[in-house]
């Protein structure tokens, strides 16, 4: 691990807090997100600490910006800066080491609450009733409306942004660490992965393991995903995670047999030539003469056709 440089604000030296929220960045400005959070900051009552890390950026000028920001946050906050990328598990791991409260809430840098009271909600839940796990689930309510990022709202909109009720059915499958509660001694027994690389899985491994040990909530305090993607840069994205998806198969096969993902892959497996055949799924969905549904199915198809490597 890289050295880290700390920058914490005065209300931080003081604070108690029962709820660490723990924002990883790399090349992004979450300095909105920190405005919008630190509105809440009389509600929660010095309940709630903030905990950020700067995974490697590298930009001299947003740092400082950011130390502004932290400097005069109310809510207790403090900044960590890397000098090298260490990658997104390591990158947790070591936000829970520098959190102090009992419970650690995972949050996207590119997350909006979707409402005024998310904090308070949050806090409220852990003072109520301390859940094990707790995923509050996300939405695209603000999120941008491009005609370029039509192929993701899609998908999201079909495979992620999906109600509660819904949730709790398959409480492992619908964990993010976009907008995830963790308590402090199910994530010291339960790490993320350090062997997970690039992007994708590490997250829905982490819950399959912590599942089978510990109780997944599921509850109605969602936050806005803003980083939607284009199409080329989710087929990058997918190309990254099979590697990923083939380690989460190796190790929970009674599991992830079930989802409609490892299905699909399966039977494109069988099919002749598949590897000639990949492209043309990957250009069907960036076309954009195609529909956007026409597009989507495109797009999960050659997830799946990437993911037949690894059945």
């Amino acid at each position: 691990m890289s050295r880290p440089v700390n920058t914490d604000n005065a209300a931080r030296r003081r604070a108690r807090p029962a709820l660490s929220v723990l924002i990883p960045f790399l090349r992004d400005d979450p300095a909105d997100l920190l405005q919008l959070l630190d509105e809440e900051a009389g509600a929660v009552g010095g309940a709630v600490e903030i905990v950020l890390l700067d995974d490697g950026t590298r930009d001299a000028a947003l740092t400082a910006r950011l130390q502004a920001v932290v400097r005069a946050m109310s809510l207790p906050t403090r900044l960590i800066t890397l000098k090298t990328n260490e990658g997104r598990s390591k990158g947790r791991n070591r936000l829970a080491e520098a959190a102090r409260a009992s419970s650690l809430l995972f949050l996207d840098s590119d997350m909006r609450p979707d409402h005024r009271r998310f904090l308070w909600t949050w806090a409220d839940l852990v003072a109520r009733e301390d859940p094990a796990v707790a995923f509050g689930g996300f939405s695209l309510l603000q999120a941008p409306t491009d005609r370029r990022f039509s192929v993701h709202r899609a998908m999201a909109t079909r495979g992620e942004c999906v109600p509660y009720q819904q949730r709790a059915r398959t409480p492992e499958k619908y964990v993010y660490t976009s907008n995830l509660l963790v308590r402090r001694d199910v994530f010291e027994a339960e790490a993320f992965d350090a062997e997970f690389t690039g992007w994708g899985w590490e997250d829905v491994e982490w819950a399959m393991r912590v599942s089978r040990r510990f109780r997944v909530v599921h509850v109605d305090n969602p936050a806005t995903h803003m980083g939607l993607d284009t199409v080329e840069a989710l087929a990058g994205k997918y190309e990254q995670s099979a590697g990923n998806f083939a380690r989460v198969v190796a190790r929970h096969p009674d599991i992830v047999g079930g989802y409609p993902s490892f299905k699909a892959a399966k039977l494109l497996k069988q099919v002749p030539a598949l590897d000639r055949i990949r492209p043309w799924m990957k250009r069907a969905a960036v076309a954009g003469w195609i529909p956007t549904t026409a597009r989507a199915f495109s797009l999960r198809l050659y997830r799946a056709s990437l993911y037949a490597e690894a059945v």
